[in-house]
This record gives C-alpha cells, sequence and structure tokens, in this order.
C-alpha cells in the first residue's frame, strides 16, 4: 500500500473533511450568536463568556467562575428570545462554569 504523506492546513483538511467542515460551520455559527449578544450583556462579564458547542436546539456557553453563570441566568430569557429574533432557532441556553486551570 502506498501512502502519500503530504501536509495540509487545517482549514484545508475541515473543507475536506464533512465532518470537520461541520464543526467549522457550527464553531463560526456559536461565534455569531455570542457576537450578536454583546449589547445585551454587561461589558464587565463579557470577557468571562466564551462561545461553546451547538447541540440541536441548545447553546453552551463557557463560564469563567459562578458569578457570572448567576448574572447570565437572570438574563437568559432575553438572550434566548434575542437570538430566537436573528434566526436562530434556540430553545435553551446551557451555561457551564470551567475548571480555573489553577484548581486543576
Amino acid at each position: 500500500m502506498i501512502r502519500n504523506h503530504r501536509s495540509v492546513s487545517a482549514l484545508q483538511a475541515a473543507h475536506e473533511s464533512p465532518t470537520l467542515s461541520h464543526l467549522a460551520v457550527l464553531t463560526k455559527e456559536s461565534s455569531a450568536r455570542l457576537k450578536s449578544l454583546e449589547r445585551l450583556i454587561p461589558g464587565g462579564i463579557l470577557k468571562n463568556i466564551k462561545p461553546g458547542p451547538i447541540e440541536g436546539t441548545t447553546w453552551c456557553l463557557l463560564l469563567d467562575n459562578n458569578a457570572v453563570a448567576a448574572k447570565l441566568r437572570q438574563l437568559t430569557p432575553a438572550l434566548q428570545a434575542h437570538l430566537q429574533s436573528k434566526g436562530w432557532e434556540v430553545t435553551s441556553i446551557r451555561l457551564k462554569v470551567q475548571m480555573s486551570s489553577l484548581t486543576r
């Protein structure tokens, strides 16, 4: 068996693989969703939020700490309504607090 070992960029690999291509689209969409919410989220906590995975109609936000999670729980209905008004089918927003690398 002859193997052709050629290097490809991550972007090229994503375009050539249906699975990676789908993941790239979801990653881009997740970032776009968070960007659309920037004016609804208080600026002080925005830097503590990262876009997370999209699983069907559920979207996950990755948070740095519990204080951010508490504030976002209050804002979740407004955030979800805003996303739906922009055409994204989001029936729930999951909030996940990431463990600090200092506590691992």
